[in-house]
């Protein structure tokens, strides 16, 4: 899932050099943190969050063709963009 958020965000940024994607787990759920440049996170964000709630879709479709395999059924996969 890390590498899956990780190709997008860089695909996105003008600075790819400075995304920084970290998972966390918090009881049962996948939290996955992405951090970019300052000047990026308008367009990992976008206009209304369109794209990150399109990150946030493919990544739990993503999540749900692996669940059972890698993932326990029940846990929840959640992408957080983080402001430093």
């Amino acid at each position: 899932m890390v590498e899956l958020v990780s190709f997008l965000v860089k695909a996105l940024v003008a600075e790819p050099d400075r995304v920084k994607v970290d998972l966390v787990s918090q009881s049962s759920d996948l939290v996955i943190e992405v951090r970019v440049a300052e000047e990026d996170l308008g367009r990992v964000i976008g206009r209304d969050g369109r794209v990150a709630n399109a990150i946030r879709t493919v990544v739990k479709a993503a999540a749900s063709a692996r669940r059972g395999k890698d993932l326990p059924e029940g846990s929840r996969v959640m992408v957080e963009i983080v402001e430093d």
